[in-house]
């Protein structure tokens, strides 16, 4: 070490601080070596002998003068000499254990790194340095675990089997999503409140090439006027009092790589329209308080139970944004417009209603299931869930019969409840008489079949694709019950 600034007896002190240090490392520390510029090891102190055995080397000889990297698993001295950058603490773990470190380069009068200087600070950190190092695996754990949160969080929750249906609605509301999950254009869904439009975004979502981005939503009627431009779009650092120091991402930047869903946008407020079509055209955004656009690549779908064409003949919607949405229109069908497809959904919601409170599922007498199918369902599937279970919590026992149902609905305030009929529901065949019970059950189930699959050809005028994806089989499945010998008399398909 040499400066030339320094008097003759400023160098002497200079000197003699650099050996004293070195010194004390060297008898202070756990182990010391030296490396030279071409990454060899040339010397170890005598501490740091006591690592050799577990390292594999029996002699110092044996250990001296070969590259580091080769004698010391995991280190960094060699990267500390091609860079001349120290590592002043860092955690190094192999087969003599794990221990905490520093690296520092050593340059000549010149400044050239002509090696660098490993120095063992302490062995054995988890009892030297316990409080340390639980602090720091406390806090990795805490952010593991909210980047797992996150991730569920944003990841999609439904695919198009979460969209349960045979019904020719649910099938064209399907076969419309799968068409919308392999472009990239904006989509938006139209039905009544409760009918699945968020379901079916999400599937749009989990279909697509950008599965493995991330699903931002917003519900645009749950969010204040005054704060939707910030959801939007972020807020820049500092840009208004009580602002968050760092800034703020808003959800269009979230979504960056996957799928923005605008839940109720019919609520949009008119002065913000303008920029939310400008975003959309131009793939960039400008956060609150900023003079800076930001780019953003991600995909859009929209909903709203409001009449959209309506709103914007009264000048309350945008026509240009308007039509920057509606690329791809999916009309989403009432509950009332698919009541075949109510055995199947009370039969999900059932599931997930004794999933959640760890009871047996509820089970519907044919009069109840055909009372439920029978009402014209405003509130849509959310509603029908509603309905069970209120049903089921006041239902004595595990089933529930088409009385327990209509007081509910008297409750809930329906001014006109349907009547009850078992023909309400297609799928749900008419009980049979005693003398029809007693038969084999193979030619009961036959029969059955027989009628349902004469029912989807009629329905579907005698397309067999059709009629397959309609009872939910594969068109080989439905050819294979074509070809099978009828085992009950008066029956054909024709």
């Amino acid at each position: 070490m040499h400066d030339d600034s320094l008097p003759r007896d400023g160098q002497r002190i200079l000197e003699l601080a650099a050996r004293s240090m070195f010194d004390l490392f060297a008898n202070a520390s756990e182990g010391m070596m030296l490396v030279d510029r071409d990454e060899r090891v040339v010397w170890i102190n005598e501490q740091y002998k006591r690592f050799l055995p577990a390292l594999g080397f029996d002699r110092v000889e044996d250990f001296l003068g070969h590259p580091v990297s080769q004698v010391v698993h995991n280190t960094l001295m060699d990267r500390v000499i091609r860079t001349g950058k120290p590592i002043l603490i860092d955690l190094l773990s192999n087969r003599a254990g794990t221990f905490v470190v520093s690296r520092i380069p050593l340059r000549d009068e010149g400044g050239q790194v002509i090696g660098a200087l490993g120095i063992v600070l302490f062995d054995h950190p988890e009892t030297t340095l316990q409080p340390l190092i639980q602090k720091f695996a406390h806090l990795q754990r805490d952010l593991d675990d909210a980047r797992r949160e996150l991730a569920t969080q944003r990841r999609s929750k439904y695919t198009l089997g979460s969209f349960l249906g045979s019904s020719p609605a649910a099938v064209e509301v399907k076969r419309q999503a799968r068409r919308a999950a392999g472009s990239s254009s904006p989509v938006l869904l139209l039905g009544e409140t409760g009918t699945g439009k968020e379901l079916l975004a999400h599937a749009i979502h989990a279909g697509s090439s950008r599965a493995g981005g991330a699903f931002v939503s917003i519900n645009i009627a749950a969010v204040p006027d005054t704060l939707l431009e910030a959801e939007f779009f972020g807020v820049a650092p500092g840009a208004y009092t009580g602002a968050d120091r760092k800034g703020r991402d808003g959800k269009f930047k979230l979504a960056d790589g996957g799928t923005l869903f605008l839940d109720e946008i019919g609520d949009m407020p008119p002065s913000l329209q303008p920029k939310l079509l400008r975003a959309l055209q131009e793939g960039e955004i400008e956060p609150l308080g900023s003079n800076k656009v930001v780019p953003f690549d991600a995909r859009v779908i929209a909903a709203t139970s409001r009449d959209l064409a309506a709103l914007v003949r009264e000048g309350r919607f945008r026509e240009d944004l308007y039509y920057r949405l509606n690329v791809l229109p999916i009309r989403v069908p009432p509950l009332r417009e698919r009541r075949a497809d109510i055995p199947a959904l009370v039969e999900a919601l059932g599931e997930d209603m004794a999933l959640r409170n760890g009871t047996p599922p509820p089970e519907l007498s044919a009069e109840a299931m055909a009372l439920l199918a029978a009402q014209y369902w405003p509130g849509n599937i959310r509603e029908l869930r509603n309905v069970l279970e209120q049903a089921a919590m006041r239902s004595e026992s595990q089933r529930i019969e088409a009385a327990s149902l209509e007081q509910v609905l008297r409750d809930a305030g329906v001014e006109s409840i349907a009547p009850a009929s078992v023909t309400a529901v297609p799928s749900l065949p008419q009980p049979a008489s005693d003398s029809r019970r007693l038969r084999p059950l193979a030619e009961q189930v036959a029969e059955v079949e027989h009628a349902a699959i004469a029912a989807a050809l009629a329905a579907t005028g005698g397309n067999k694709l059709a009629a397959a994806r309609l009872l939910g089989i594969s068109r080989a499945k439905l050819y294979e019950r074509l070809a099978a010998p009828v085992l009950y008399e008066n029956q054909s398909i024709a």
